[in-house]
């Protein structure tokens, strides 16, 4: 099919491109040539593309696939619809880290500081929690006085000087992404893993770091439920990355069970705390250590003893020095839930199942989490854990806690939870928390 050329509503000018020639291409199957699909991009950001004719793309994306070469020239676009930032002058190698989402997942908070403690700069343009899946930025605002908010100077300043800066990444980068993204969400092609992938990469190239590790997560508690859809995802976008010259690697985790002890806010600033102290849930330090590990692989310290650094007290002085940069208080006591309830093993046995999904939906209805882009999040609300599946227990011992500002909200929170957790006979088999890496 030629695609053909298309004239501009009140204007003489000619657009080069035809959005229905474009759309007919994809759903009949086939790659759209590339200056055709940096065209649809570009013309949907500045509105000659409307969103019905984009809303259509999107699904014949989502039922016909792309290719390897289209996912490239497709996110290649999206950055340029938006500003590219550069760390070029920073005089230290740069390295990002960017998590699929999940219960529980406070990763961001322990690594970054860890990285920084040796001398690699973390520039990390995080977000909010929307659904049942908690947000950086939210993370930090529990504590007293940080901001998220960072002009370019103050975070180039940052990385310069205390060497990690987690911030909200300003409205410049990508926004063909911002505008694609919620159009996916309203017309059923989120699932579409290069429009996935392309979103996440957009922004995260458009950063302007050098290396780039993703923790691409699986399971009952992440956006990508199953193992081999992780996979293909995971590898697209290593791919993506390769291609735009940004270092690349990607570790798939297991999201089945909460990440850590703490599901919430200012409770997994806590728990990420006792991690840049030497101590933390088992499986918070070991995804912390192994993402550590990768991202300084990539910038050149590969030997870099991060197991040290959480013990001798490195990372916790960096941790210290990134909260204060950002006006926040590290000694400041975090805010208390009002009220608590706990819930108890009816029977002895072990633990032989806590799935990660409904307990993060019952945090986001304690106020954790949000339900639109503009609701407040109750920083002290969450899920407390005692317990993880392998955990032997006896009848009446706690199991876990609800954390909330008044006790009205118990009761839906229980509603999610019920039939979430497992006691039986026999332990559990173990499973690894880090299932495979991918490279490119």
């Amino acid at each position: 099919m030629t695609l053909g050329q298309a004239q501009g509503p009140g204007s003489a000018e000619v657009e080069p491109f035809d959005a229905v020639d474009v759309i007919r291409t994809k759903r009949d199957g086939g790659a759209v040539p590339e200056p055709a699909l940096r065209w649809m991009v570009d013309a949907y950001t500045r509105g000659y593309v409307a969103d019905s004719q984009m809303a259509a793309f999107a699904m014949a994306v989502l039922l016909n696939g792309m290719s390897r070469d289209e996912i490239r020239v497709m996110t290649d676009a999206m950055i340029a619809s938006g500003e590219r930032m550069s760390f070029a002058g920073l005089g230290k190698t740069t390295v990002d880290k960017h998590s699929t989402g999940g219960v529980g997942d406070k990763i961001t908070l322990p690594l970054a500081p860890l990285v920084a403690s040796f001398g690699v700069a973390v520039p990390q343009l995080s977000g909010r929690g929307l659904g049942h899946t908690g947000g950086t930025l939210d993370k930090l605002e529990s504590i007293p006085g940080w901001r998220a908010a960072l002009s370019n100077d103050e975070m180039f300043a940052q990385l310069q000087g205390v060497g990690a800066v987690i911030c909200a990444a300003g409205s410049g980068l990508a926004p063909a992404d911002k505008k694609l993204y919620a159009l996916r969400d309203v017309t059923g092609t989120v699932e579409a893993i290069p429009l996935i992938a392309s979103s996440i990469m957009s922004k995260k190239i458009a950063e302007g770091t050098d290396s780039l590790v993703l923790d691409v997560k699986f399971g009952s508690g992440a956006f990508m439920q199953d193992l081999d859809r992780a996979r293909e995802l995971a590898r697209t976008m290593v791919e993506l990355g390769t291609d735009s010259g940004v270092a690349t690697t990607a570790l798939l985790t297991d999201m089945n069970t909460p990440l850590g002890l703490a599901i919430g806010n200012a409770n997994e600033v806590r728990e990420s705390v006792e991690v840049l102290a030497g101590g933390g849930p088992a499986d918070v330090v070991e995804l912390t250590v192994a993402l550590a590990r990768e991202m300084l692989a990539l910038a050149g310290r590969p030997d870099a003893d991060v197991e040290a650094a959480l013990k001798d007290g490195r990372a916790m002085d960096a941790w210290r020095a990134m909260i204060i940069a950002q006006d926040g208080d590290p000694d400041a006591a975090l805010p208390a839930p009002n009220e608590t309830h706990t819930v108890t093993a009816s029977e002895a046995g072990f633990v032989t199942r806590l799935e990660a999904l409904p307990f993060g939906i019952a945090a986001w209805r304690l106020g954790a989490g949000r339900a639109r882009a503009q609701d407040p999040v109750l920083h002290a609300a969450g899920i407390d854990l005692h317990v993880k599946p392998g955990d032997q227990v006896a009848a009446g011992q706690p199991l876990f806690t609800l954390l909330g500002e008044d006790a009205s909200r118990f009761e839906r929170a229980l509603e999610a939870v019920e039939g979430a957790w497992s006691i039986g006979s026999d332990a559990p088999a173990a499973t690894p928390l880090v299932r495979e890496r991918i490279t490119a």
